[in-house]
C-alpha cells in the first residue's frame, strides 16, 4: 500500500497536525504493510522532519499562491498518479474539508471525511470509523473503490517520532489557472489554532463581561492552554469568532475542555462532546453541560477558579 499525505507548508512551519497526518498514516502502513509519501506543497525547507514521525519520502511542491481548492486538487491528484497512491490522506481543515470531495470527483475514488481510525480490511475494502450525529453515535463506513482519499480528524492521534529526517525531493506538477481572486485574509497570528490545541480553556455568559476575561486567560496561560467561548458570547463581541466553538463555530477534540460559565446547550456540546475530557464550573446545578461532562463544580467560578490557577503554580513550581 502506498499512503500518500497532503502538507500545506506555505508558511514554512510544520504543524501539529502536519506530524499527526505523518504519524497516521505510518500507523496504516505498520498495520497493513505500506510506506507514506509526504506531498509538501509550499517550502521545502524543513519538510524533511516528516521522515521523523513516519514519511519514508518527502516531494516538495514550491508554491507561494493562496489556496484554491482547484489548483490544489489538480496538483495532488497528479502527485497520486506518478507516486501510485492506493490512499490520499488530508487534514480535516478548512482546506482538506473541501479538497476531498473535488478529489473524489476528479479520481473517481471512494471517499471519507473525518475519519479517527486506522481502517481495517473487509472483504478487499479499507473500512473507517467516523463520528455522526454531532458524534454522538459512530459509523463505519467501507470504500467500494480500490483506493480512496479520507480526512483525517484533528487529535485523533498523539505523533510521535518513529524515524528519522529524510531528504526532500523537488517536484514540478501542473496545478492549472486559479479559479477565484483572494481578496484578502484575516488571520489570528501566534495562536495555537483551537482544532489542534491539546487543552482549551472556555467560556460562557456566566463570565459576566469581557472584562473579566483575565481570571480564564490566567487559568489557560498557567494550563498552556488555547482560549475559546460559546456563541453568545461572539455574539455579543465579548470575544472574537475565531474564539467561537459549538455547532456553528468550530469544532474541537482536545485532550482536555475545561467550560467556565457555559450552561451546555446543545449546539454548543455538539462542537466539544469528542474532548478526551470535560470539566465543567457553574454555579447552576441544572446546567446541561454537568451530564456531559467527565468532572463538574457547582460554585461561583469567580471564586472557584483563581484558587484553581493558584494551585496549579503551586504545584508546577513543586510546591504542590
Amino acid at each position: 500500500m502506498k499512503i500518500l499525505i497532503y502538507i500545506d507548508n506555505r508558511k514554512n512551519i510544520l504543524k501539529k497536525a502536519d506530524l499527526e497526518l505523518a504519524y497516521y498514516g505510518h500507523l496504516i502502513g505498520e498495520k497493513h504493510g505500506g510506506d507514506v509519501v509526504a506531498m509538501v506543497i509550499g517550502s521545502g525547507e524543513n519538510a524533511g522532519e516528516l521522515g521523523k514521525y513516519g514519511a519514508k519520502e518527502v516531494l516538495n511542491i514550491p508554491y507561494d499562491g493562496d489556496f484554491d481548492v482547484s489548483v490544489f486538487s489538480n496538483m495532488i491528484a497528479q502527485v497520486a498518479e506518478q507516486t501510485g497512491a492506493d490512499l490520499i490522506v488530508l487534514p480535516h481543515n478548512s482546506s482538506g474539508k473541501p479538497l476531498i470531495g473535488w478529489l473524489a470527483a476528479k479520481m473517481n475514488l471512494s471517499s471519507v471525511a473525518g475519519v479517527i481510525n486506522i481502517p481495517d480490511y473487509d472483504d478487499g475494502k479499507l473500512e473507517f470509523k467516523k463520528g455522526v450525529f454531532s458524534s454522538k453515535a459512530f459509523a463505519y463506513v467501507k470504500t467500494l473503490t480500490d483506493k480512496a482519499v479520507v480526512s483525517l480528524m484533528p487529535n485523533s492521534f498523539s505523533p510521535e517520532e518513529v524515524g528519522s529526517s529524510v531528504d526532500v525531493n523537488t517536484v514540478e506538477v501542473d496545478g492549472g489557472t486559479p479559479k477565484v481572486k483572494v481578496a484578502g485574509i484575516e488571520k489570528v497570528e501566534g495562536k495555537v489554532p483551537l482544532p489542534e490545541a491539546d487543552i482549551i480553556v472556555s467560556g460562557g455568559r456566566g463570565m459576566k463581561g469581557p472584562e473579566n476575561w483575565g481570571v480564564l486567560e490566567e487559568l489557560a496561560e498557567v494550563l498552556g492552554a488555547a482560549t475559546a467561548c460559546s456563541r453568545p458570547v461572539s455574539d455579543v463581541n465579548w470575544r472574537p469568532h475565531t474564539e467561537h466553538v459549538g455547532q456553528t463555530g468550530i469544532v474541537v477534540r482536545p485532550n482536555l475542555y475545561v467550560a467556565l460559565g457555559i450552561s451546555g446547550a446543545i449546539q454548543h456540546l455538539a462542537g466539544v462532546n469528542n474532548s478526551k475530557t470535560i470539566v465543567v464550573i457553574n454555579k447552576d446545578p441544572e446546567a446541561p453541560f454537568f451530564k456531559a461532562a467527565d468532572y463538574g463544580i457547582v460554585a461561583d467560578l469567580f471564586e472557584v477558579v483563581p484558587k484553581l490557577t493558584e494551585a496549579l503554580k503551586k504545584y508546577k513550581a513543586g510546591k504542590g
